[in-house]
């Protein structure tokens, strides 16, 4: 029995220490999540530039245009149905099909679409990258191996293997040469 205190005290520390990093990566993420939302809620703000705004502005009023106009669109064609004219079903389909990607072009060709998009991508970027720190952080703690040293290992077993092939190309030599003699 003597011999399960001293196993179950290192199990116990292990514990409290995975737990540890846990409650330490969890509060990385959180403020990494923070920091995101922070960012993102000022590159909004920054947006207001005038140029931006009368852009942004213009963009959705482009969109609404092109939704007013398909609606008109089906609003004509439901009459030509309704007035005996065979209308095929996928047309109105395809009204709001192709409606929706005009739409959307008129928005994302805003500048402040642009530059929304392009910050929130730089932010997730950056958040990932710290997610990924802390994860390689937390393997190597707990005494697995992170990709880096995967990656070392691996570079050095190729090495190996190259200063190997130089040494057996050397011996050859001396063989061949041997045997000459």
């Amino acid at each position: 029995m003597s011999d399960s205190q001293p196993q179950s005290h290192e199990w116990n520390e292990v514990v409290e220490q995975w737990n540890e990093q846990f409650m330490n990566a969890l509060e990385e993420n959180m403020e990494a999540q923070a920091q995101f939302v922070e960012s993102w809620s000022d590159a909004v703000g920054e947006a207001t530039e005038e140029n931006e705004i009368s852009d942004g502005v213009e963009g959705y009023a482009r969109a609404y245009e092109t939704w007013m106009n398909a609606s008109q669109q089906m609003v004509e064609r439901m009459n030509d149905q309704l007035e005996g004219e065979d209308v095929d079903v996928e047309e109105f389909r395809d009204i709001w099909l192709n409606t929706a990607n005009e739409a959307f072009k008129d928005v994302m060709s805003t500048t402040a679409f642009a530059r929304m998009t392009g910050e929130t991508v730089g932010d997730v970027l950056e958040m990932q990258q710290q997610a990924q720190e802390t994860s390689q952080e937390t393997l190597r703690t707990l005494g697995f191996a992170t990709e880096a040293d995967v990656v070392e290992i691996g570079d050095r077993l190729v090495e190996l293997e190259r200063r190997q092939h130089d040494v057996e190309k050397k011996i050859d030599r001396v063989l061949e040469h041997l045997e000459e003699q």
